[in-house]
């Protein structure tokens, strides 16, 4: 089959601006359960767009660990690629993708760094292993082969051998994104899709219908 030839034609539901909720904080956290209740695969999975120092945009998949005080909360290694260009440039986009239930949700808004605190408590929250990972990668940076890791990993739990959780790496943290635009995306019949868009302005935010 031809890639041209690939369609699917949506018609689970629809979205109607009258329907949702006045707060797009509010709506997201409904379509993210129905999403988890739908047993999406990785519902919280979403792509970050950020831009890098000389203007390129730049995405990749992470995961979503929550929602604070309305913004948008995800960890990693704050010397990677994503934590390098937001520490430079704080302007982000995150994109959700449900097609099990036809719907996408974007978000553009501004990231800032989370609380050493809210970090190492996450930090304590996550499976040994995943906290040996985040002390052996040195994430993004280029190495020879795999066994530079395998190697790393082997020293870190012989470093750490008995204790059952370990601190949190100086270089691993989190960020927290500050929405300005959130928009709801439906799929529907013959491409006239619904989106409903929210516009953050001077701290209300207005709903509007787009065209597909």
């Amino acid at each position: 089959m031809e890639l041209a030839d690939i369609r699917k034609e949506y018609s689970l539901k629809s979205l109607d601006s009258k329907a949702v909720s006045a707060n797009p904080i509010t709506q997201f956290e409904t379509w993210m359960q129905e999403a988890i209740a739908a047993q999406v695969m990785e519902p919280n999975a979403m792509t970050l767009a950020t831009v890098t120092a000389d203007g390129r945009p730049s995405a990749r998949i992470v995961l979503l660990k929550g929602i604070e005080n309305g913004q948008f909360v995800f960890y990693t290694n704050l010397q990677s690629q994503k934590g390098k260009e937001l520490d430079v440039n704080p302007a982000c986009a995150l994109t959700f993708f449900w097609p099990e239930l036809e719907r996408q949700v974007r978000i553009e808004g501004v990231a800032t760094r989370v609380s050493e605190a809210t970090a190492e408590k996450y930090f304590q929250s996550r499976p040994r292993g995943s906290q040996v990972g985040a002390w052996t990668s040195p994430q993004s940076s280029i190495i020879k082969d795999r066994s530079i890791l395998d190697q790393r990993a082997l020293e870190i739990e012989n470093r750490f051998r008995g204790e059952q959780s370990l601190p949190k790496p100086k270089q691993w943290g989190g960020y927290q994104v500050n929405a300005t635009e959130i928009e709801f995306w439906q799929g529907r019949p013959s491409r006239l899709h619904d989106r409903i868009v929210y516009y953050l302005v001077d701290g209300a935010w207005s709903i509007h219908r787009l065209a597909p």
